[in-house]
């Protein structure tokens, strides 16, 4: 196996291993494109693609539209309508994350195996990403298809990560003298 950087995240991920049956893995997938999830979400990107945006402050027009998406899930929540995930088969904590793979903690995947999944993100808007991967040995998988917005998300998270690692480090170093 290839030298893999990976920087500690505490992560949480749902999965199953594919199968035969991809095509639900894949319509579930198509359907958790970021913006396209609400209504407010297509709103936006017709209203930018005819530029009625170019003048708005982008910032507070993100704020104002997950401001929205908030109320309509507390909406959902108060109406006991939850969204219609598939039921993955796995829940397992994720121990560190690198660009393209990440390292399960007390993973059990079976090596060559191809599976979907999805991971509750700690970014902003918060969302789950959906994902498929295959498994490079028990405990580290390599992300074979991410949409590309999440995928932006997920290396500027692993950044982040990385930073924290080198102040905590740096903060242990100094702590020495």
């Amino acid at each position: 196996m290839q030298n893999i950087r990976f920087v500690p995240a505490p992560l949480k991920i749902d999965f199953s291993e594919i199968g035969k049956e991809d095509e639900k893995y894949k319509r579930e997938f198509d359907k958790l494109v970021v913006g396209d999830e609400d209504s407010v979400g297509q709103w936006l990107k017709q209203a930018k693609a005819r530029g009625e945006t170019s003048e708005s402050d982008q910032v507070v027009l993100n704020l104002i539209v997950e401001l929205h998406r908030k109320i309509d899930d507390l909406t959902a929540f108060i109406k006991d309508e939850k969204p219609d995930f598939l039921k993955l088969d796995y829940r397992k904590d994720i121990e560190a994350i690198g660009f393209e793979h990440f390292k399960l903690l007390n993973g059990e995947l079976k090596m060559d195996t191809r599976y979907y999944g999805r991971i509750l993100m700690p970014v902003f808007p918060k969302r789950e990403f959906p994902l498929f991967f295959k498994a490079v040995d028990a405990d580290t998988a390599q992300i074979v298809l991410m949409h590309e917005p999440d995928t932006k998300d997920w290396s500027s998270y692993m950044s982040a990560r990385e930073r924290v690692m080198i102040r905590e480090a740096k903060a242990l170093k100094d702590g020495d003298r």
